[in-house]
Parts: structure tokens; sequence; C-alpha cells
């Protein structure tokens, strides 16, 4: 507990420190109505695209666009690609390059330079594989041709991830450096300066979709929660993203501000490694029977959050109500799981042990979620009610995957879009299915991966729906991690600023549609 408390103290003086470096900023740039300041959180380390998850960032913040857009119901709408079509051997999809697009340096979008955009991608990400195979991509003007190596019903779906966004390659071959400059999209906005902590962005005078509203926007990374929702009410910023539950009442109550928010696709899980401990899965069991889900939603998150049970939210039709839930609440029936595997306090120190060796946890979370460590706590003071000693640790965002990878960790809470490209099987085949880079936990079963390739490749879409449903009730079974809870989404905006919009798919966030009112 000192620890948490130690670590977000000092993440809330680093947040002042933003704060403070954002009224600074303030006072030397440029003070018109023409200029956008957006409070975040820590969006990326770099922006080269195929680094990490990078490239949400590129995307959110509008420089980088992909061949379709998601509407609010995760349905693919041309974007980048103004149509497409699947040919009957349901191996090669064709896609018209829209030929109004220009890239930000004035160069025209032709497929050939579409193509050599997602040549790079796969060249450089071993994530691209886990969304699809291609055997051959061609390009003829406007004509984009892909050939994959199976059937994929849903392939402008996956290409709609921002991983995917396309860029023209011809000006790093150049010399622009990718990591630091950023990538030349076709996006609304280009970059003019970038660290970890701050971005600055200018109008694409070159964006084929209309004039953007400013000339320029401004980007500081505040990663408190209190420090974001300090600025946006201090003026200093014109829309926060992701205020957090405890900030939330303060804009509620207050008429020059509009909360704009969402049902989310995103899941809030704790993983579980199966590399030690937590192998034992009673153990595992007891963990999930001893975290009171409800409370945590209506009491901890003020209802901003729905109580987790599944992998996928109900915010998505895969089956959430009629999963059963073989883990409730239910603190005796988790004292009576660690009894059977011999966890029992011998000493009356409030920690059961087995052979001497006290029942101690090691719990890893980062802060710019700002959910994560209010559910960390309130997990710690739980688990004391049956005996378990959580040790929290908090951890930077950037290295996540990599903890996550190496299954070094006895638990490990992350927040996670389940469906970022209209369909969840690739959530959970990534972080669950065997031999998947982002599966370090150590979970394979055989029959779970059969139920992932049906979900994933069957031409009927209840077959595929029912696959997932079957896939999420083995997991429920085997007690393979604990589902907190599914946000609400949210941007908090100043009510001067016209085209404020939050989308299930998180993606859209800094938009040719924003202006001053």
């Amino acid at each position: 507990m000192k620890g948490l408390r130690k670590a977000l103290l000092i993440g809330m003086m680093l947040g002042v420190t933003v704060l403070g470096t954002v009224g600074c900023m303030n006072q030397l740039s440029n003070s018109s109505n023409d200029v956008l300041k957006v409070g975040a959180i820590s969006f990326a380390g770099t922006l080269e695209p195929t680094e990490n998850y990078f490239s949400w960032a590129v995307v959110r913040y509008g420089v980088g666009e992909t061949l379709i857009k998601f509407d609010d119901h995760m349905n693919a709408k041309p974007w980048l690609a103004s149509s497409w079509k699947q040919s009957d051997d349901k191996l090669t999809w064709t896609f018209t390059i829209n030929d109004k697009v220009k890239f930000s340096n004035g160069n025209a979008l032709t497929a050939e330079a579409v193509k050599a955009s997602l040549e790079r991608t796969f060249a450089k990400s071993k994530r691209a594989k886990t969304f699809f195979n291609y055997t051959e991509m061609t390009a003829n003007g406007q004509e984009l041709t892909i050939k994959t190596d199976k059937p994929y019903y849903n392939l402008p779906n996956l290409l709609g991830d921002p991983l995917f966004l396309v860029m023209d390659v011809t000006a790093e071959a150049n010399g622009r450096d990718i990591a630091k400059e950023g990538p030349i999209g076709t996006g609304p906005y280009v970059v003019t300066s970038f660290t970890k902590e701050r971005a600055e962005l200018a109008r694409n005078d070159n964006y084929w979709d209309g004039k953007p509203g400013f000339a320029k926007v401004e980007i500081p990374s505040i990663n408190d929660a209190n420090t974001r929702a300090m600025a946006l009410q201090a003026g200093d910023v014109d829309m926060a993203v992701s205020i957090g539950p405890g900030e939330y009442g303060i804009f509620q109550n207050d008429k020059k501000f509009t909360i704009y928010e969402e049902s989310s696709l995103r899941d809030v899980f704790v993983r579980m490694s199966q590399k030690g401990k937590l192998k034992n899965a009673n153990l595992r069991a007891a963990l999930i029977a001893g975290a009171n889900r409800e409370s945590y939603a209506k009491n901890l998150m003020k209802d901003t959050f729905i109580a987790g049970k599944a992998p996928l939210p109900p915010s998505i039709d895969y089956g959430f109500n009629q999963l059963r839930d073989p883990n409730k609440y239910n603190v005796e029936r988790a004292k009576e799981l660690l009894k059977r595997e011999g966890y029992i306090d011998t000493n009356g120190d409030g920690i059961v042990d087995k052979e001497g060796e006290n029942l101690v946890l090691d719990f890893y979370a980062y802060t710019s979620r700002p959910e994560l460590p209010l559910y960390a706590e309130a997990l710690q003071a739980d688990y004391k009610k049956i005996g378990v000693d959580l040790q929290i640790k908090i951890i930077d965002y950037a290295v996540i995957d990599t903890l996550a990878q190496s299954g070094d960790y006895d638990m490990l809470i992350s927040s996670v879009v389940t469906a970022n490209t209209g369909q969840p099987v690739w959530f959970l085949k990534q972080y669950w299915g065997t031999g998947a880079e982002a599966n370090g936990s150590g979970f394979s079963n055989p029959r779970f991966d059969e139920l992932l390739a049906l979900g994933e490749s069957a031409n009927d879409p209840l077959v595929r729906r029912n696959a997932l449903i079957n896939a999420q009730q083995l997991m429920l079974d085997d007690s393979i991690a604990l589902f907190l809870g599914y946000p609400k989404i949210n941007i908090v905006g100043n009510n001067n600023i016209d085209g404020i919009k939050i989308s299930p798919s998180e993606y859209y966030i800094i938009t040719k549609d924003l202006k001053r009112k």
C-alpha cells in the first residue's frame, strides 16, 4: 500500500510539473483561437507505428489514417479505400484506393503507395502477422489486390487496426526519422515536434477531406487523472481524454463542460501467470471469488463501469448474459479453495501459508489508466480478507508487453480494447492462444485453440459467434483470468469546442471536425 501511494504521489508531482509546463507553454505559444490543447494520457514512446502499440497514437491524434474507418457499431466504412470486394475463391480481396487523397507532403495516394506501406508494416512488425498473412500483393493504378493464405471473411476490418495506417515510405527513404518526426500520413494534422511528454501538430494543408478546424494542436501528456482534471478546469487544455471516476462529478455539475461518453469495447482484467504459484486452478479460482467486482463497479468506479465476468464485454453480442460465472464473489468459498490446497494461517499473522511459506503474490499495475491503481488497492484490501498478501508493483506502461510475454509475474492488470477490428477473436487469440507472442501466461488448451480457429474462419456468423461463446466459457471454467470490469470511455471538453466525439474503438480523437465555436 505504501509503495502504491508513493508511486501515485510521484505521478501527481510529475503531473503538476507537466501542468506547470503547460502553463508556461501557453504563455509562449500562439494564444489565438486557432490552437487546440488536448490533455492526454501517456500515448507513445516514439512515433514509429510498428513499435509497440504506438500506431494508436498516430491515428488517434489525426496524423495517420487506414483503408477503412469504423462507425459506432464497429462496421467497416470507406476511408482511404473507397470500396472493396472479395473474389469467389475467398482468398483474394481488391481495394479501390480513393483518388482524392494526398499525403501531407502533397504526394498522391496510389495503390502502389498503399502496397509499399503495408509491406513495410509486415516487414517491421511481428504483430501484423497475428491479423492475417498474405501470399501476394499487387498494385495497378488505384486497385490494390491482396491474396491471403486462407479465407479471412473480415479482412477490411483487420486493415482498420491503426497498425495498418498508410504512410508515405518514400519520406523515410529520403531521410525522415519516423520515430522522432512521425510518419508522413494522410490525416488532418502533421507532427511538428514530439517527445514522450508532449506532441505538437500543425494543420495539414493538403488534407483531402476538408479544412481541419485548427492551425495548431498541442498535446501534453498528463498521466495523473487528477492533474488532467485540474488542467481542464484551469483552462490549460480545451479537452481531456479519459477523466477518472474520482473526477467525474466535477464536470457533471459544471455547465462550462460536456462529458462525451460511450459504452466501450474495453476490458480491464488481471492476467494470471501459470508459470509460478498460480498454475494451481483452485488458487486462481480463489482469487477470482475473493474479488468483489460488483462493489468495485458501483462504489469504487461510481457506476462508470459494468462489473466484470467474462473476457468480452456486454457491449458486443458474444453471449455475456448466458455465460456462467463459476467464481462469483464468495469470501468463504475462496477461503475453502485455499484450504483445499493446503493454505491455512498456521502462525496467526493473517496470511495463509503452506510448508512455512506465506502466500505472497506480486501484482503489477501501471498508472496511465486512472482506474488501474484503484482496482489494485481494492484487490489488495479484499485479498487480506482471505489471507493473501498482494504486493503491488507500479511499472511503466512501455514495459507491459515485455513483462506479459515473459510470464515473469503472478498477476498483471491490463486494460485492453477487445474488439479493435470489430471482431474479438484477435483479442482472445493474442492473449491466450497457444504460442501467441503476448501470451506469456503459460495457458495452452487445444480445444480453446480450435474454437478460436472456428471463430476466425467460419463463413457462418452464427458458428463464429457460438465458437467464441464456448471459448469464453472454457476460460471461465478453468479460472484463466480475473475480469474486473468494462468502463465507459470518455472525453470531457470545454463547451466552446465543437465536434468532440468518442467512438467505441477509441481510435479517432483529434479529427478534422474539431473547431472552436
